[in-house]
């Protein structure tokens, strides 16, 4: 028995032997990213601490009037940056987003470029989402403002570009579709000067004014610091607008020696994880495992909500969430640990006792009562039928969705406090398609009252339509008092005309 014991005792130390040599120890995961072999040799030769350098961070959001071409661009971004995209419009995570062609929750991701990094948002394009594009403005430092160079600024251009300006991002103007055949570079400079003459009515200061502009068909990949339809073929890429965030687009001031805080601007729910919470870091440096806890300020002053440590820290790379060790001031992060902070709540270190202040939303002007289906069909299509599912599953909405309040109402009802008719609409369509059952009522203008006199909401109404039906719009639109502001033909489009109206949402 000596011989086979003798071999088996050998063997296991030799395997020993050449397992530990094989199993090097494991690099640490930091957070620079590379878009190549050659950036990758680069990184790896790296000082580990360096990937905290703030002055390689851009934070930027894209933001446009709905339809302008936002997700596509943010399509050719990520390809342009080495990212793997599953399938068009990438960003859109969403089955209804696909489904109907809008996006409706903003997303962050990264991508690398030229050793910088870029945190993109993509953001909705419609004012029923406004909450999503308030939420996270202040989380970036730029914007690229996308405009349709056929159709010119539209309503929620003002809308987006306005939040934009009141936090100083700075903006740079990219003028998309510039490859139909309708677009000239006269058309061109028209919207240009539009924009401008936008940019100075909503206050924009003097550095904001002074913003790029660029050209691009998003559809095509490719953009352009000078006007043209067909660029070269070694510049049809997204080079030059990358380049130009990285030039005009400042790096965010940072303090990386003070305690660790971020506002969370986002927040969603995994299996595993629990609550991943996502913010900009405001200042210090956080790693996995740092004790935190989270605050909130009310009437009474600030109080904290609940302690804990990191579990996960996070960061979105391309359409990939990939684990990372720690994270500086500046960044764009997502972290797990912490099962009570929401979205406007403070993570930060356990000594510090300070909250950051929250980003004021515009109210909700449209409300509606879900209650319980009390039809004689009630129980055919849904499993979730009874007035305690349904509050649970709206207070989860409030939690998530800063624009929409609950409020609890008569037998088992809630009021449900909106932006606009297309918001709760999806929101009805996500727990239809989840489940549940439930009736509603007709959507309601909410008023308010200040300084004795009531007010109700007020909605801008853009209308095209063939010249020889105008008079029939414009006297409908008459009887439910509208005033029209402005009136003029279609560019690109002969015998369209294009009205702009002010009208209650009543």
């Amino acid at each position: 028995m000596a011989g086979p014991m003798l071999l088996r005792s050998l063997l296991s130390s030799t395997s020993r032997k050449s397992l530990s040599s094989h199993l090097a120890p494991l690099p640490r995961l930091c957070r620079r990213f590379s878009s190549g072999p050659a950036a990758a040799a680069a990184s790896a030769s790296t000082d580990p601490g360096a990937y905290l350098d703030p002055g390689r961070l851009r934070n930027v959001a894209v933001i446009a009037h709905v339809d302008h071409g936002k997700t596509t661009l943010m399509d050719r971004l990520l390809r342009q940056c080495g990212a793997d995209i599953p399938h068009e419009r990438a960003m859109d995570s969403i089955s209804l987003e696909r489904e109907r062609g809008i996006t409706i929750a903003s997303k962050v991701t990264s991508i690398s470029w030229k050793e910088n990094e870029l945190n993109m948002v993509d953001t909705p394009g419609h004012a029923d989402f406004g909450g999503e594009v308030e939420r996270v403005v202040g989380m970036v430092e730029g914007a690229v403002l996308v405009v349709d160079a056929g159709e010119g600024p539209l309503a929620q251009t003002k809308f987006v570009l306005a939040k934009a300006l009141k936090y100083g991002l700075r903006p740079l103007l990219l003028l998309n579709k510039v490859d139909r055949p309708s677009v000239s570079e006269e058309r061109c400079n028209e919207v240009e000067s539009l924009v401008f003459d936008l940019f100075a009515n909503l206050g924009a200061t003097e550095e904001q004014l002074d913003f790029p502009v660029l050209y691009a068909s998003a559809k095509e990949g490719w953009a352009s610091s000078t006007f043209t339809k067909d660029p070269p073929a070694d510049a049809k890429n997204m080079s030059q607008l990358l380049d130009t965030i990285v030039r005009h687009v400042p790096s965010p001031k940072a303090n990386l020696d003070g305690p660790f805080q971020m506002l969370v601007s986002m927040m969603e729910k995994d299996f595993y994880l629990g609550r991943i919470l996502t913010g900009r870091v405001s200042s210090g440096i956080v790693r996995v495992g740092d004790k935190i806890h989270g605050l909130r300020s009310n009437e009474s002053g600030i109080e904290k909500i609940e302690e804990g440590k990191v579990v996960k820290l996070m960061k979105k790379k391309g359409t990939s969430m990939i684990l990372i060790d720690s994270a500086g001031a500046g960044d764009i992060i997502s972290m797990a640990g912490l099962g009570s902070p929401s979205i406007g709540h403070t993570v930060a270190n356990t000594e510090v006792l300070t909250a950051l202040p929250t980003v004021e939303l515009d109210p909700p002007t449209i409300s509606m009562t879900f209650g319980v289906n009390d039809s004689p069909l009630a129980g055919r299509d849904g499993t979730h039928l009874t007035g305690g599912k349904i509050g649970d599953r709206l207070m989860a909405e409030a939690e998530t969705n800063l624009a929409i309040n609950v409020l609890p109402s008569i037998a088992d009802s809630f009021e449900v406090q909106g932006r606009g008719e297309l918001q709760l609409g999806i929101l009805i369509e996500n727990m239809r398609r989840e489940g549940f059952e439930l009736s509603v009522s007709p959507p309601k203008v909410m008023y308010k009252v200040e300084n004795g006199q009531r007010l109700e909401p007020i909605e801008e109404v853009t209308i095209e339509v063939n010249d020889e039906h105008v008079g029939l719009v414009m006297e409908a639109l008459s009887h439910r008092r509208a005033e029209v502001a402005d009136m003029g033909p279609v560019p690109g489009n002969v015998g369209r005309t294009r009205l702009s109206l002010t009208c209650p949402s009543s």
